[in-house]
């Protein structure tokens, strides 16, 4: 019983893409909900909705609870699931529903408890292939990414402290701390450029060339390492597959040859 429901929430393609679907309807009810006009006249039908969803969430969450020992028979596996990255995803997308009966929040507690939904979202990344060689590739290339996220604020703060030096003077109430001008160094790097605040000293003008110059590459660094990366994944995927097709059985001993 307990290897046919594993069987079942993991492999069974109906159930696999009914999850999916209700996932993806789950995000689009929360967006129309943002519509004032559309809540108040749907309003029953969010909420059925929403109490549906959260049911089906909460059976597969203790389905997936019950069957996680199935390998090693301990309340241990279970705990390890229940703590799992996936395991409080699955948690937190059914919580936010049920703890207004529990505890007396505010209404604007409520709200934000109900924001929480967008997480769910996150469930996507257990049946997707796409995510789940997404996730990989920010796993494969953490050290690189964190390298160049480190260089890179490093390089606000100083680009925001000179910035602040140079051009507090001419415009206190806008550089008025080097918090502010932090925020300048981040549209700059990043090639925003909302044009809210900027350098009007011939100094503070040839800083923010510099910084801009600058923030081409250290926006295209990080998109290069992650294509990198992915094209390598994409490749090691197609050569696994030409492989597997290469691959038949001896029609004497049953083992796999290579053709």
């Amino acid at each position: 019983m307990k290897k046919k429901a594993r069987n079942f929430i993991t492999y069974n393609t109906y159930f696999i893409k009914f999850i999916y679907a209700l996932i993806v309807l789950n995000i689009i009810v929360l967006i129309l909900e943002s519509y004032q006009e559309l809540n108040v006249k749907y309003s029953a039908f969010f909420y059925f909705f929403e109490v549906f969803s959260v049911a089906v969430f909460t059976i597969e969450y203790l389905i997936r609870i019950w069957v996680s020992d199935i390998t090693k028979e301990n309340k241990k596996e279970r705990l390890n699931f229940a703590f799992s990255t996936l395991g409080i995803i699955d948690l937190i997308a059914i919580l936010p529903f049920y703890l207004p009966f529990i505890f007396p929040f505010d209404l604007r507690i409520v709200r934000i408890l109900r924001l929480f939904r967008l997480l769910r979202i996150f469930k996507l990344g257990r049946y997707s292939r796409s995510l789940k060689t997404i996730k990989y590739i920010f796993k494969e290339t953490k050290a690189e990414l964190s390298m160049t996220v480190f260089v890179t604020f490093v390089l606000m703060i100083l680009s925001s402290t000179l910035m602040y030096y140079i051009e507090h003077d001419d415009q206190p109430e806008k550089f008025a701390s080097i918090g502010d001008a932090f925020w300048w160094a981040v549209a700059t790097l990043t090639t925003v450029g909302y044009g809210d605040v900027y350098p009007v000293t011939p100094w503070g003008k040839l800083l923010g060339g510099v910084i801009a110059l600058i923030g081409i590459g250290f926006v295209a660094l990080p998109t290069g390492i992650i294509s990198s990366a992915f094209i390598d994944k994409i490749q090691s995927e197609k050569q696994q597959e030409k492989s597997e097709e290469k691959k038949c059985n001896c029609p004497h001993c049953g083992k796999n040859i290579n053709v």
